[in-house]
């Protein structure tokens, strides 16, 4: 890049990355983790004890890639109300050569696109080719990404939803309507037994959806649960299936993993990186019956990866602002 800082907006981020921008980025960054040339550096995630917010960062270093950086920002529960996201964060790149800040990313849509890639990553390596029927849970403003990017992955005809406030379901009902999906909202326990692939994507604290709900051969992607306490679906499930996660350490400390661990239901060693399947490393699904899990905890440099597509992608459109620091 050139001389300067580059300055990369929400809405530019919006026009330069799509849904395969974001997994090609999201893929290599989980193959190049699992290879070990790439890290994240240890979480920060705090209750800041005012307005309900919990504000941290998340950072990396990808060798391969080149690209170092950290995300800060958070999660500010009323901010819906005042009619803002209430997920917020921004990006910063740093050049590894030098250390000088690079890039400044807005990291709200690209939040949003980077977990959708998750998921959308772990449909494609893990679930069955055949699925037809996608569940999902939860409708809040990620919902909506992450059903986009599941669509490219499998053929679904169908789309079966729950959401705690059943009154947010229409807005993923357009989604499905404008992919050519049909759609349903139905109880949970409907929804275990009519979806070959679950995407959990809430800010829930109990299980959502329990193991006998869960028909065999389902692909399960747990998104929402990155922070100590959270939890949605029975640890039973993951002691029954094949466990799968962007990064161990977080996956058993902050993801879905920590209750079924702390249960003494699964074993450390009973999960395996995602980026491992990618490599070729692992085969992934064994089995037509086989339930598969992906607990997708988040990690700093899923965002790293994506923030830094919307640089170069925003400089070469002549769509970013550069500034001198």
């Amino acid at each position: 890049m050139s001389e300067g800082l580059l300055i990369v907006g929400e809405e530019v981020c919006a026009q330069v990355v799509n849904s395969k921008d974001a997994f090609d980025a999201v893929e290599a960054v989980f193959g190049a983790m699992a290879r070990g040339d790439a890290y994240n550096f240890p979480v920060i995630r705090e209750a800041i004890g005012y307005a309900d917010a919990l504000y941290g960062f998340k950072s990396g270093f990808d060798k391969a890639g080149k690209t170092l950086g950290v995300k800060s920002g958070g999660y500010w529960p009323g901010n819906m109300a005042k009619g803002l996201t209430n997920h917020q964060s921004t990006i910063f790149l740093f050049d590894p050569d030098t250390g000088m800040l690079q890039a400044l990313v807005g990291g709200n849509y690209l939040t949003a696109v980077r977990t959708a890639a998750s998921s959308s990553v772990s449909i494609a390596h893990l679930a069955r080719k055949d699925a037809k029927v996608l569940g999902m849970v939860g409708a809040g403003h990620q919902s909506t990404f992450q059903l986009r990017a599941a669509a490219e992955q499998r053929d679904f005809e169908k789309v079966v939803a729950w959401n705690p406030h059943p009154e947010m379901l229409p807005k993923l009902g357009a989604v499905a309507k404008e992919l050519g999906l049909d759609f349903e909202a139905v109880t949970q326990e409907e929804l275990g037994a009519q979806a070959d692939v679950i995407i959990t994507i809430t800010s829930a604290f109990e299980p959502l959806m329990m193991k006998d709900w869960i028909k065999p051969g389902t692909h399960i992607a747990c998104m929402g649960t990155d922070t100590k306490g959270k939890q949605e679906v029975d640890p039973a499930i993951l002691a029954s299936a094949r466990v799968f996660a962007d990064e161990i350490a977080q996956s058993i400390t902050i993801g879905e993993a920590q209750h079924a661990i702390a249960a003494g239901q699964i074993a450390e060693a009973d999960i395996t990186p995602i980026g491992a399947v990618i490599n070729g490393d692992h085969a992934g699904r064994s089995s037509a019956d086989e339930i598969t899990l992906f607990d997708g905890t988040g990690v700093g440099l899923q965002d790293l990866a994506v923030a830094s597509v919307a640089a170069h992608q925003a400089e070469k459109q002549g769509k970013a602002t550069r500034v001198a620091l």
